[in-house]
């Protein structure tokens, strides 16, 4: 799948029934030597469509469960999410 296929679609864990944000308001974090996307790293904190300063998330590649056609689901215990300041 290419990277532009990602792009525009929707994050949800499934634990927590939460959406989370949209693939092209998030970062990758991309392993320099194999280009294989590691992690999403989304804002946690929105306003009006705005991103504010404050905490990030990081979800692990290993947790997407699967990617759908407008969405892609983690499930991912709350334990497990790294919040980056």
């Amino acid at each position: 799948m290419r990277l532009s296929e990602l792009s525009g679609k929707e994050i949800v864990d499934v634990k927590r029934a939460e959406r989370l944000g949209i693939l092209g308001q998030t970062d990758l974090e991309i392993n320099e030597k194999t280009g294989q996307i590691t992690a999403l790293v989304i804002p946690s904190v929105k306003w009006f469509g705005f991103r504010k300063q404050g905490d990030e998330i990081r979800v692990p590649w290993t947790h997407i469960k699967k990617i759908g056609s407008d969405m892609i689901i983690l499930d991912i215990e709350d334990h497990q999410i790294k919040l980056l300041e």
